[in-house]
């Protein structure tokens, strides 16, 4: 059954959505992002995506208590992943030590591969490349630089690392509720074997129903973020139709 991650990004210590990836174009839906956690949860969501904005940027943690109050408001009911910031074997430790699921290694996994490859092996299944693309080209360091790296080059060099998932983040897409790329999403899931998570633009109940196509049963699940603050997807009506109900 494909998953559905809310998603949860923290600037300033509250829960955000971005738009086209800008800092400066960000709406505050909740200013308590454990609340926000325990509404996913109660909803009936055992998944979240979690991403430090202020961290990626920062190239360090920024939002640690944030993140904190999230994991002890949802305890071992949700597992939750959580990319940003992420750059060195001590802090994927120290994160994982507080009972993540996964870490997602963002621009380390382009400045740092090495690293990725290690930390896989070292922590098997908990490892998750985030792949966040402009244009085509690897973006990094929060989105603000953009590589020279395709997508689908930066994939290949984890295929046999371990890495549990790569979560593929169209930016010109993302926080516009313009739809998922499926095209570049699914060429991606068929070009590597590690699963593939879609993210960016899911925009209504057809996006999940999408999901649930023979083409795209190589993908692990997409993340959405506007469109079930602004109430596009209903929780139970995405849930029956991932769970074959709908």
């Amino acid at each position: 059954m494909p998953i559905l991650f809310p998603a949860i990004d923290l600037k300033d210590g509250a829960c955000v959505r971005l738009k086209l990836g800008l800092m400066d174009q960000a709406t505050v839906y909740n200013a308590d992002p454990a609340a926000q956690a325990r509404e996913f949860r109660d909803a009936g969501f055992d998944h979240l995506h979690v991403v430090d904005l202020n961290g990626a940027f920062a190239g360090r943690a920024v939002n640690d208590a944030a993140v904190d109050a999230i994991l002890a408001a949802v305890g071992s009911q949700m597992k939750v992943q959580l990319g940003g910031g992420i750059r060195s074997m001590e802090d994927i430790e120290r994160w994982l030590d507080k009972g993540l699921a996964r870490v997602i290694l963002g621009t380390v996994a382009v400045r740092d591969p090495d690293l990725v490859r290690a930390a896989a092996r070292r922590f098997p299944g908990q490892i998750a490349v985030g792949i966040d693309a402009k244009g085509g080209k690897v973006a990094v360091e929060g989105w603000a630089e953009t590589s020279e790296l395709t997508v689908v080059d930066l994939a290949r060099q984890f295929e046999d690392a371990g890495v549990a998932a790569v979560i593929y983040t169209d930016v010109d897409r993302d926080g516009i509720l313009t739809g998922i790329n499926w095209d570049a999403t699914i060429d991606l899931a068929e070009q590597v074997s590690i699963p593939v998570i879609a993210s960016g633009g899911l925009a209504s109940l057809a996006d999940v129903v999408r999901l649930t196509m023979p083409d795209a049963k190589r993908l692990e699940g997409a993340i959405s973020g506007r469109a079930l603050y602004d109430g596009r997807i209903d929780p139970k009506e995405a849930l029956d139709v991932l769970s074959g109900r709908g």
